[in-house]
């Protein structure tokens, strides 16, 4: 293991992407950009990081922007719990620790919304701390160079590897920690045949060497994800349309979505239904379907366009052209904004 970190580092000096967090060891920088990339690609991350930092250049910004703002800036990158957990660690800086990103692994792990892994990059890559950040393109890369047969999901495995890691941490650990992470992003890849010929590892690497590159790593199989129906009402009367704003606690909480029923109902069940609830709808229009994939679960959605006469009061009802401007609506319901725009279109 000790072999690999002189040609890795190396490597990754010459090799690294041009990402806009890396341009300097600014810990906030490095906070941000790690959040967003949780469950969330590189080139999608950059244009939101770049939005970001104009708007919340600092921890203090951070600190003090109103909830509404901050998940509009996040918008379309769900998980909005971390967007939250920014915010509350940001106030947490502020209070107990003088405005400044504490500087130890020990502390940056008290922050809510952080975790090891997180905690470990920060530390490494802002304040030169020998510790290291094991996510899952770390997992990959070292299962295979060790042709381990580890379960990953079982956090022993997790200790394990923390331990190895820490032994052969070397005096620049944030270069090695993103070098572990950039070669099992882009040469040691997660999804299929892994660009061995062009790993500076090779030579160190046991599985390349008994040809089990795709059996690892190992891990338990993904829980099936669960099956929801939704009927969503796009409700237009005139020039506004009806949104509300879901509980503060469970799936997208504190989001605004279209009014909608959990449960999937057809043109006719749908029309009792509005009109049971006091709708006076003149028009109901049966448009294309939707689905949304969440982590542990799927929507399904039947879409209606439905035209009132008169505007119900349990909804906030926006102007159909500003919408998407003002009100921060979570990426389950971009098919229902597409359909919005194109019933906007034809007027």
């Amino acid at each position: 293991m000790r072999r690999i970190v002189k040609p890795l580092c190396s490597w990754y000096l010459k090799n690294k992407r041009d990402l806009p967090w890396r341009k300097d060891r600014n810990p906030y920088h490095i906070w941000i950009s790690e959040i967003m990339l949780q469950q969330t690609r590189v080139e999608a991350v950059k244009v939101y990081y770049e939005r970001f930092m104009k708007e919340l250049p600092n921890i203090e910004a951070l600190a003090n922007v109103e909830e509404e703002k901050l998940l509009k800036l996040w918008e379309g990158l769900g998980y909005y719990t971390r967007a939250r957990n920014l915010k509350k660690a940001a106030l947490k800086i502020e209070n107990e620790f003088s405005g400044k990103m504490p500087n130890t692994y020990e502390e940056i792990i008290t922050l809510p919304g952080i975790g090891e892994y997180t905690a470990g990059a920060i530390a490494s890559i802002a304040f030169n701390e020998q510790v290291p950040a094991i996510d899952g393109n770390v997992f990959r890369v070292i299962m295979r160079i060790q042709n381990s047969k580890r379960n990953i999901s079982k956090l022993s495995t997790k200790k394990e590897l923390f331990m190895e890691l820490s032994e052969i941490m070397p005096n620049n650990p944030g270069i090695f920690n993103q070098a572990l992470m950039e070669l099992g992003a882009t040469v040691c890849v997660p999804n299929g045949e892994p660009h061995c010929e062009t790993c500076p590892l090779k030579k160190y690497c046991e599985a390349f060497k008994e040809g089990t590159m795709l059996e690892l790593p190992i891990k338990d199989s993904k829980r099936e994800k669960v099956k929801e129906e939704y009927t969503v009402f796009i409700l237009l009367n005139y020039n506004k349309v009806a949104i509300h704003k879901r509980e503060n606690k469970g799936l997208l909480a504190s989001m605004y979505e279209f009014p909608n029923v959990n449960q999937k109902l057809n043109k006719e069940e749908a029309l009792k239904y509005l009109k049971e609830h006091h709708y006076s709808v003149l028009r109901i229009l049966e448009v294309e379907n939707s689905k949304h994939i969440f982590t542990h679960k799927i929507w399904q959605m039947t879409n209606y366009v439905v035209y009132v006469e008169e505007i119900i009061d349990n909804h906030i009802w926006t102007d159909i052209k500003t919408i998407g401007d003002i009100y921060a609506l979570p990426s389950a319901f971009k098919k229902q904004l597409e359909i919005l725009k194109e019933e906007v279109k034809k007027r």
